[in-house]
């Protein structure tokens, strides 16, 4: 199992706030690109993939959206229109909810009010953390087991004390290469080097 998480500072937790987004300087459209390159291939998808989008943007609660690929009934299209519409679908079905709760929005998808620290923590316990820095060692260089999770961000730097608590977690620092790339990029490339192996 492959388990993604995009860290969208910017984005609105409210379903039409971020909709009406798209272009804007919140970017969400960079959460529908990543979902798309972690879950498609040419004609399927990919069962055997979680992505974890987390907004922030917010009044009240972050928001972790998780969609499981293998559990996903009615993905509804691959276009962009068509992914920012489940998460937005999610946002919605999050309303009113308190601290870290969780709902169900269809299957394969849920809805959680949590920290992206809080999150990570979570997902420490039984996956091998990677987050993404142009310093880290190359991804050839890197071992991974059973459940890799690599940890990204929007168009919105991770925040430098957030490396000192993940590297506490045992993430390591992975890189693809000296350019800075969009996430949605940093996943194609990482499934391209895990399915080479």
């Amino acid at each position: 199992m492959r388990t993604f998480v995009l860290r969208a500072r910017a984005a609105p937790t409210d379903g039409s706030k971020l909709l009406a987004a798209v272009g804007q300087e919140a970017h969400p459209e960079i959460l529908a690109h990543t979902l798309m390159n972690a879950i498609f291939v040419a004609q399927s998808h990919r069962p055997d993939v979680v992505v974890y989008l987390v907004l922030e943007s917010t009044a009240d609660f972050s928001r972790a959206i998780r969609f499981e690929a293998g559990a996903m009934h009615d993905i509804g299209g691959f276009d962009e229109r068509a992914l920012l519409g489940k998460v937005a679908k999610a946002l919605d079905a999050s309303r009113g909810m308190g601290k870290e709760e969780e709902r169900a929005v269809e299957s394969g998808v849920t809805v959680r009010t949590i920290a992206f620290e809080r999150l990570v923590q979570e997902l420490a316990a039984d996956h091998q953390l990677f987050v993404m820095d142009r310093k880290g060692a190359p991804i050839r260089e890197q071992a991974f087991g059973d459940a890799p999770c690599f940890l990204l961000t929007d168009h919105i730097p991770m925040p430098k004390k957030t490396f000192g608590s993940l590297e506490r977690l045992g993430a390591k620092k992975i890189t693809l290469g000296s350019r800075m790339l969009f996430a949605s990029q940093c996943v194609v490339l990482i499934h391209h080097a895990l399915d080479e192996r």
